[in-house]
């Protein structure tokens, strides 16, 4: 399992010294242009000149230079994949993705690469198999080109985490400003894409981990409805709120990447409905798509930061343009109550879901406590920056019949479902809301962890499991932020068809600077 690992670990993390390996040799070709190119013009470039030239990308831009630091490990066989794909005759069928090189979030299995969620007690853990997810991109013609980096364990460590750190994988920087944060837990997916160092990414979400290191990284970011997307071989936290996602630099690309993943799996019982639900996901792009649709707007969710509210502003002037028309929404009463329930249900089913994963691998651990104990050991590498208060408090929790989860579970989903968005939707008679995503990248703190201010109601669909599209609508002194577009249960189609025409008729994004820092 060793030389397998070996292999696997092309970039090894300063935690796994004894693994230090170069990147692989690049074999010579004609100099490509990948940097923000999108689906359409990557389709017409060889899969092997595009692996080649993202290979170089990586080494030149993530691991030297800026040194990002996004990506966690590069597949070994990404050339040889590619090549596979060159080498089909054109009269065949093509995937979607055909001979695109995506990136990996290091908490979804990948065969033959490390699946680590960041932590050394994953460290030899090399799946034989496929995340049906990851299955799936390879029957639309993917080439998987690695994993990213992530905030280890998903961000469910600590109360002092900084997002974007871990001990297998370091730190991962924002390519907008290397001083400032990423955003968890899909930090290295939303700074790879941003650097173009793919042509687009997978994350995971439990509650804004897709959706914040997306806005925070310029990116396009979908957080699906709970069961549109499988999560079996996805290292889990919770059962109610996980779920991978899309996360690119348009809305297009998004869209065509999650009509690859979609799709029912047996082994999940959330996918049940899934069939019944996906759809062609480019299908209603168009750029008048906002003409005549009411959306609601969360006042309540602008937060304080003036210099965001003037963006949002402003974003909200081009959906009238748009001809959107625009009802405000000013308080939203149980928002601040909805923490504490959200924390013992993610808690609860950590400790409940967490054994079912491990026990697919062949580590030595098999429960939380396993975690907790390997942890309080290699303390010295492990904890270095922060404890693991969240571990052991998700191991004294008392199962999923305890009626203090089965209450918390009822009340949040309520409070953020058919009282929240539902109500919402219902009670203004429209078919979106929009929110400001979140504030601007913090400074990253690695002793005191993350500073991620106020703004944003992305935690309402996390925890109903409906729903949430961002998309970049400016920058705060450099610093991009993200607009939110946020409907009920199954309405992917709809989010991505406003988004659509909110990002053609604005063009937000701009290209990463990789400036030291920003003085903000």
């Amino acid at each position: 399992m060793r030389t397998r690992l070996a292999l696997a670990i092309v970039f090894a993390a300063p935690a796994l010294a004894g693994l230090t390996l170069a990147p692989p040799p690049l074999a010579r070709t004609q100099s490509v242009q990948v940097e923000e190119r999108g689906f359409d013009a990557l389709t017409r470039i060889p899969s092997a000149t595009l692996v080649r030239a993202y290979q170089a990308r990586i080494a030149r831009i993530d691991k030297a230079g800026p040194a990002l630091n996004s990506i966690i490990a590069l597949d070994p066989s990404a050339l040889a994949q590619a090549t596979r794909l060159d080498a089909q005759p054109r009269t065949q069928p093509r995937g979607a993705l055909h001979g695109l090189p995506i990136l990996i979030k290091d908490n979804i299995d990948t065969a033959g690469v490390p699946t680590t969620a960041g932590s050394l007690a994953l460290a030899g853990n090399v799946p034989a198999r496929d995340a049906p997810l990851v299955a799936r991109l390879r029957a639309a013609g993917a080439v998987i080109l690695g994993k990213t980096n992530l905030s280890e364990w998903a961000n469910i460590r600590s109360t002092r985490s900084s997002s974007g750190w871990s001990a297998v994988g370091g730190l991962t920087r924002n390519p907008y400003a290397l001083n400032r944060n990423a955003c968890g837990s899909s930090s290295g997916s939303g700074a790879a894409i941003a650097a173009s160092l793919a042509a687009a990414a997978i994350g995971t979400e439990t509650d804004g981990s897709i959706t914040c290191p997306s806005a925070i990284n310029g990116l396009v970011g979908l957080k699906p409805t709970v069961g549109l997307v499988s999560r079996t071989g996805v290292v889990p936290i919770s059962h109610s709120q996980d779920t991978p996602g899309p996360m690119a630099r348009s809305v297009r690309d998004a869209a065509i990447l999650l009509g690859a993943i979609a799709g029912t799996d047996r082994a999940d019982p959330a996918t049940a409905q899934t069939d019944a639900h996906r759809t062609d996901y480019t299908a209603r792009l168009r750029p008048d798509a906002l003409r005549g649709v009411r959306i609601g707007v969360l006042r309540f969710a602008v937060g304080t930061d003036p210099h965001v509210a003037a963006v949002f502003e402003a974003a909200l002037a081009d959906l009238r343009g748009q001809g959107a028309e625009l009802i405000d929404i000013k308080e939203f009463k149980e928002l601040d109550d909805l923490g504490k329930a959200e924390l013992t249900v993610l808690l609860t089913e950590l400790k409940a879901d967490m054994p079912a994963y491990l026990a697919t691998t062949r580590t030595p651990y098999r429960t939380l406590a396993d975690l907790i104990a390997f942890n309080t050991a290699d303390a010295a590498r492990e904890m270095r920056w922060f404890d693991q208060e969240l571990f052991v408090q998700a191991q004294a929790t008392r199962g999923l019949t305890d009626p203090a989860y089965i209450k918390a579970r009822a009340d949040s989903l309520r409070a953020a479902g058919a009282d929240g968005i539902e109500r919402m939707l219902r009670e203004t008679r429209t078919r979106a809301l929009v929110a400001p995503t979140n504030g601007p990248a913090w400074v990253t703190d690695l002793v005191m962890g993350d500073h991620t201010g106020d703004g944003g109601a992305g935690n309402l669909a996390a925890i109903a499991g409906t729903p949430h599209l961002t998309v970049p609508m400016g920058q705060v002194e450099g610093l991009p932020v993200g607009l939110s577009f946020m409907g009920p249960a199954w309405s992917e189609a709809d989010l991505l068809a406003l988004g659509y025409a909110y990002e053609q008729a604005t063009h937000r994004r701009r290209p990463p600077t990789y400036a030291a820092h920003l003085p903000r």
